[in-house]
């Protein structure tokens, strides 16, 4: 045998014994998703994802909770009232966080004390807030501020109105501008419905529909006369702004800037007669 028949003989052995080890060192991959035929039938099967099946036993794997339920549910099904009662799960019940939440109402008894407990309550109450004690009543000077043509004033837009400008209820059920200090002439300035009877009722606010307000002032006055002047007249512009409204002048007319000069043209004059009458010589 020569040097070239011996090196074939060992390299087929050497292939062979390699073939060998590979073959019985290989492990089997855990069948997933693999298809599995039916031999009794030799039906098709569907394909399964992993294995349902005990590898201890030859038949399918089922709870027993799972198989007692489905047992008491085909009993119901049938009719059968000795059925067990199915077993309650935990479960998360929100009454009682409504119920902490909820807002303890006082329970009417009769259709009066529902009407009470509807009621909204009256935010103002008259009294004698801006009331005048001087008797001294020298001039009154008045403007309006007036809804347009075939419109009218709400009372709640009213009170909201009079409530940015900061005026305050008071006596004769009016709004009042007050002084900084308390004084004898009482308001700077007051505002009432500009239709009879004039005050306004709070208790009545909602139903209140008018034509227009009436803003006047009394001289002598907590302040003089012009000071006082030029607090009314922006604010009844703010008004007029606010509720859509118009500034008129004392006989009903547009109140222009021609009417307002004027009128601080005679104010200016009242201011000066006052302070001559004040004016005592010392010798």
């Amino acid at each position: 045998m020569d040097a070239t028949t011996l090196r074939i003989i060992l390299a087929v052995v050497g292939a062979l014994v390699l073939g060998l080890i590979w073959w019985t060192g290989r492990r089997p991959a855990p069948p997933q998703g693999r298809r599995v035929i039916a031999k009794s039938s030799g039906e098709r099967a569907e394909p399964q994802i992993g294995d349902i099946r005990d590898p201890d036993r030859d038949h399918d794997v089922l709870d027993p909770e799972i198989a007692a339920e489905l047992d008491r549910l085909g009993r119901e099904i049938k009719g059968d009232d000795d059925a067990p009662p199915m077993r309650s799960e935990p479960r998360f019940d929100a009454a009682p966080a409504q119920a902490e939440l909820a807002i303890e109402m006082p329970e009417a008894t009769d259709s009066a004390s529902a009407a009470e407990v509807t009621k909204p309550p009256v935010a103002y109450v008259e009294s004698n807030v801006g009331a005048r004690v001087s008797d001294k009543a020298d001039r009154i000077v008045t403007v309006y501020v007036a809804a347009n043509e075939g419109q009218t004033f709400a009372g709640c837009d009213i009170i909201v109105a009079l409530e940015k400008t900061g005026l305050a209820y008071g006596a004769l059920g009016a709004f009042h501008r007050l002084p900084a200090a308390p004084s004898e002439f009482g308001a700077v300035f007051s505002v009432v419905n500009m239709m009879r009877p004039g005050r306004f009722d709070m208790t009545q606010i909602q139903s209140l529909r008018t034509q227009g307000l009436s803003l006047f002032m009394v001289l002598p006055n907590a302040l003089s006369a012009l000071d006082a002047w030029d607090a009314m007249l922006p604010t009844a512009q703010r008004l007029a702004e606010l509720l859509n409204g118009q500034v008129l002048d004392e006989e009903r007319n547009a109140l222009g800037r021609q009417r307002i000069q004027h009128i601080r043209d005679e104010l200016r004059a009242y201011d000066r007669a006052q302070e001559k009458n004040t004016i005592r010589k010392t010798w």
